[in-house]
């Protein structure tokens, strides 16, 4: 005689998911929540900055000399105006994504062959583990002396700033890839081209854009510092020469639009790269 084993009715036996329902009317909910805390929390921040500049607080941080959230509205409101303002944010824009795409393209080929090419590795390997640490903004002098003008020397201090964190991350990513995947493609007759194409460079996206999320922010430090050293416009330039005049609500006007410009570049890049590895489970869900 057979005997069946017993089965603990449960919700896994009904058919029935008892925890999708809320768990979905929790993702669906959060979101909305979640914006309404990051507005919150900068609201709060704004809030709180308005109340120690108006009321002229010193307490070993002296407020009393920064100007107040209203003085840098009205400021702000009269620099948008003027074409200065337009002009000097879209060179800045120019110079970042002139240096970010060229870093990002030879950051990325860079970082394969330091990857996959042993001989690539021990020629070039020691020349960028040397470069590496050394500041991009300490490059400055020697780009105003090696490139003939000044716009090609900022384009260079961008692209330099960049194209380490990609590079780096881009090398990471190639030598974590399990070596069974390569395996499986050679097995079925597969060649170098297919190995690259189809293992090498999808295995390796999370990673590049990993490079290219830090390389973004760091590259907006960098152009906005070689503005201020070299520049003729810019937004580093006339944040640098507001500062040169005491023009105190002009600065934070800079600070401003430099702030929203490296958001907005940064978020682009996390966009695209939610878009181009759509097929990666997000364990940051859970956490909203």
């Amino acid at each position: 005689m057979t005997v069946q084993p017993a089965v603990v009715a449960g919700p896994a036996t009904v058919g029935v998911d008892v925890t999708a329902t809320p768990t979905a009317g929790r993702l669906r909910r959060r979101p909305w929540g979640a914006w309404a805390m990051r507005i919150a929390s900068v609201a709060a921040a704004v809030g709180l900055w308005q109340l120690l500049t108006a009321n002229h607080v010193r307490f070993w941080l002296r407020f009393d000399t920064l100007p107040t959230v209203t003085e840098i509205v009205s400021t702000f409101t009269k620099r948008v105006a003027v074409q200065e303002y337009w002009l000097d944010l879209g060179q800045s824009l120019i110079r970042i994504l002139t240096g970010f795409a060229l870093a990002a393209v030879v950051g990325v080929v860079t970082g394969i062959l330091l990857g996959r090419s042993t001989a690539f590795a021990n020629v070039f390997g020691p020349l960028t583990e040397l470069a590496r640490p050394i500041p991009a903004i300490a490059i400055v002098p020697v780009a105003i002396l090696l490139f003939p003008s000044d716009e090609a020397g900022i384009v260079f201090i961008t692209f330099l700033a960049a194209f380490f964190p990609i590079m780096v991350s881009t090398r990471h990513a190639v030598r974590a890839l399990p070596t069974i995947w390569e395996e499986s493609v050679r097995t079925l007759g597969g060649s170098r081209w297919d190995v690259l194409v189809r293992v090498v460079l999808p295995g390796i996206l999370p990673g590049v854009f990993g490079g290219l999320s830090v390389g973004i922010g760091v590259a907006w430090i960098c152009v906005i510092s070689a503005e201020m050293i070299s520049g003729r416009l810019g937004v580093g330039y006339r944040t640098w020469q507001a500062y040169t005049v005491l023009a105190y609500p002009e600065v934070f006007v800079g600070i401003i639009t430099i702030g929203i410009l490296g958001f907005t570049t940064s978020a682009a890049v996390e966009l695209l790269g939610r878009r181009v590895t759509r097929w990666l489970p997000r364990g940051e869900e859970k956490a909203r």
